[in-house]
């Protein structure tokens, strides 16, 4: 029996460049979260002293000059350690600013940005939540809240927030970009595009909607309409990388490679980077038959990011094509190493280890996929494999 050598999870066009669109909002994320910090040092805090009379008065006066002279070497330190990008140790001391102040509302708000830093987003939920308790009219503060949601995949609750933000500042085009972005994942096409509409109207020459606006199109199956905007945001940015990389999924939609072949071979000059474009370098190549150019670019997509899961399965897929099962197997071994619980990418060793006639080889893998199947309780997966390893 076969085994199915259908790509392993494949990201899709529209996922890599919902992915591109999440790092482009990340980014900005973050350059709030630095200005806030700073403006923790810069605003100059205080500690309240209740009214007190004579020798308590003073004592108390001492005391409250001391922490609030405390405070502000932590917020200090807190930033430096931010600018360092030392998030753990930087979180640490923000937390302990937060015993001196409770009520302030920026100390848990960098509190949230340093646990997003670390990928704790649940625990920057809690400390977003709590800053707009004490401070609720601030957009920022719920900016970070709906992005934090968003990374945990509540886009409903996000999408709130984000018109929060709106509403409290409503020429914050960050956040009318997030907005349209969870909207999107949550496949409310429409509403996204008066979203967008919304911030051409706040920012008629700003490229990144007109790229989100294309990827849309893109994935509702309107390319003509997904060309044009692509075709805007080249206008207003001609080095965007992305406009080219939207411009291309289009075309190669359409049936004109031609076209998309150039459009992501420009997308990859202007933005080396890319690994995403090398991607689709790679399929136009390989679907061409011409498996040295796909494999080259396999390997530069690879390079560029050594855990993309797709570059490795693609690279191995090619050169078990072009006959190499010897670099299919490096290629398969790295994938198994980033998805050691994915059966298929066992399958995928254990298939070109078959070519190359090293069968105790390819029995262990084709056993570990078995395993990993009975453990997902997949049948037809077991029974594939048995199938296989009679044949063995």
């Amino acid at each position: 029996m076969a085994i199915d050598r259908t790509s392993i999870s494949s990201v899709g066009v529209f996922k890599l460049l919902m992915m591109w669109v999440e790092d482009k909002m990340h980014k900005q994320f973050k350059a709030h979260a630095i200005r806030w910090a700073s403006a923790l040092i810069c605003s100059g805090l205080t500690v309240l002293v209740p009214p007190m009379l004579g020798e308590q008065r003073a004592i108390a006066q001492v005391a409250a000059s001391q922490a609030d002279a405390r405070l502000n070497d932590l917020l200090e330190t807190g930033q430096e350690l931010v600018e360092q990008e030392n998030y753990t140790q930087a979180l640490g001391v923000y937390q302990e600013a937060a015993t001196l102040e409770p009520d302030n509302a920026r100390i848990f708000s960098g509190i949230g940005y340093l646990q997003a830093q670390q990928g704790n987003f649940g625990a920057a939920i809690d400390a977003y939540e709590r800053a707009i308790a004490l401070e609720d009219n601030n957009a920022n503060f719920h900016y970070a809240l709906a992005y934090s949601l968003a990374q945990i995949g509540d886009y409903e609750t996000a999408a709130n927030e984000y018109r929060r933000a709106t509403e409290i500042s409503p020429d914050n085009v960050d956040a009318f970009l997030g907005l349209g972005v969870v909207l999107t994942r949550q496949q409310r096409y429409e509403e996204a595009l008066e979203v967008y509409r919304q911030v051409t109207d706040l920012r008629p020459g700003d490229a990144n909607v007109y790229d989100f606006t294309s990827a849309m199109y893109v994935e509702q199956g309107r390319y003509a309409e997904a060309i044009e905007m692509a075709q805007r945001a080249i206008e207003v940015a001609p080095r965007r990388g992305s406009a080219y990389l939207n411009l291309g999924v289009a075309e190669s939609r359409q049936g004109d490679v031609t076209a998309a072949l150039a459009a992501f071979r420009r997308a990859a000059e202007l933005e080396p980077q890319r690994a995403d474009a090398f991607l689709q370098i790679g399929d136009i190549a390989r679907s061409q038959g011409n498996f040295e150019e796909a494999i080259a670019a396999y390997q530069r997509a690879a390079s560029v990011e050594p855990s993309m899961v797709e570059a490795h399965a693609l690279l191995g897929d090619t050169w078990s094509e072009a006959g190499d099962h010897l670099q299919a197997i490096v290629s398969y071994r790295r994938l198994v190493y980033l998805l050691p619980d994915n059966p298929e990418a066992h399958i995928r060793l254990a298939g070109a280890l078959q070519q190359r006639n090293r069968i105790q080889e390819a029995s262990e893998s084709y056993e570990r996929a078995r395993e990993l199947f009975r453990q997902q309780g997949d049948r037809a997966g077991i029974t594939r494999i048995d199938e296989v390893l009679e044949d063995l």
